[in-house]
């Protein structure tokens, strides 16, 4: 195991199991962009290819690990509101449990996410420096418009996607229909990083006058790159799996199962299994259930008491809650406030 500082975000990867899709694994390292050389080698859970990737990219590898925590994060925001809300576990590889063993639509929506914040965090590394072996892109400068012209740093989501697709994807090379989905929402999740670029610029000039921008590409916030993703997963398309022979072997594909529904493109979501409901804890599946969740009563969506406890019902207590409150702010320069009593209504699922 690895001595800190090496990993403080803690080292996330995409993988199979002998006998199904692994979820995300992460080992028990850390890493941040600003943390020494990885060790490779001591990296629990790689597959040959992707040790020999760290080996090479050593210097990108914190960055990586970076990404998949936001990924992490973002799916636990993204589903807060939901029956499965993106429970991780502690002390094991496979942070997931088996939840995300089947082919289902929150497999697609973690793989694409996951793709997504491995491409997006190296980007973004290469383009404040914290990786030195990438820079800006100097290739994608279109003619300037009126009133501004090129300058800062384009980010280079092309080498940020070479990333993610030689190391998320290193797992999936098998004929099987779980490799051809997960290659498939991994690149959805790369996809989409590119697509939400945008053109951001800086005004210059007199007094704030804008007389001239500076302009160059940037990605948006994660926020909006997982917001995104979850749109996806919302209209997900349904796949059969096809078996058929070829010179290699037995190779299973992926098709609609429903042909009057429109084909999935490369940036929606695919999946071939049903989801569990997720109301009743279950070992074999890693739902934990509903019970005790807080729920909103007032909504009649996912997060209210009636959906989200599965109709069983729920309970109602009050709670007081200290709170700063009155807050002013002294020149120069600190806040005082006030500490308020403030009673809260919770309700949670029985």
């Amino acid at each position: 195991m690895l001595p800190p500082p090496y990993f403080t975000a803690g080292l996330v990867f995409l993988g199979y199991k002998q006998a199904g899709a692994w979820s995300l694994a992460v080992g028990h390292q850390h890493s941040s962009p600003s943390s020494p050389p990885v060790l490779c080698s001591s990296v629990p859970g790689l597959v040959p290819k992707q040790l020999r990737f760290c080996r090479n990219f050593a210097e990108v590898m914190p960055s990586v690990a970076h990404g998949l925590s936001m990924a992490i994060q973002e799916c636990k925001h993204q589903f807060r509101g939901r029956r499965w809300n993106c429970t991780t576990l502690s002390h094991t590889l496979a942070i997931f449990g088996p939840v995300l063993d089947k082919a289902t639509r929150e497999a697609a929506f973690v793989h694409a996410l996951a793709s997504a914040g491995i491409a997006f965090a190296v980007t973004r590394a290469c383009a404040d420096g914290s990786a030195t072996i990438c820079g800006c892109d100097m290739r994608r400068r279109a003619p300037a418009g009126e009133g501004w012209k090129w300058g800062g740093c384009s980010e280079d989501a092309e080498f940020g996607n070479m990333v993610s697709r030689e190391f998320a994807d290193a797992r999936e090379n098998r004929p099987d229909a779980r490799s051809a989905m997960n290659r498939h929402n991994n690149e959805a999740g790369r996809i989409s990083v590119s697509q939400l670029m945008y053109l951001r610029c800086k005004c210059h000039g007199l007094s704030g006058s804008c007389e001239l921008k500076t302009c160059w590409f940037s990605q948006p916030d994660f926020r909006l790159i997982s917001d995104h993703m979850k749109d996806r997963y919302d209209s997900a398309s349904e796949m059969a799996v096809e078996k058929h022979r070829e010179s290699r072997g037995w190779v299973e594909t992926l098709r609609p199962r429903y042909a009057f529904f429109k084909p999935p493109t490369d940036t929606d979501l695919v999946y071939y299994e049903s989801s569990p409901n997720f109301c009743e804890a279950n070992r074999e599946t890693g739902s934990f259930g509903t019970q005790g969740r807080q729920c909103n009563v007032t909504s009649h969506g996912i997060d209210g008491c009636e959906l989200l406890c599965c109709g069983r019902g729920h309970s109602s207590r009050t709670e007081w809650r200290n709170e700063k409150c009155h807050c002013i702010f002294h020149w120069c320069c600190y806040v005082s406030c006030q500490e308020c009593a403030r009673i809260y209504n919770v309700h949670t699922c029985k």
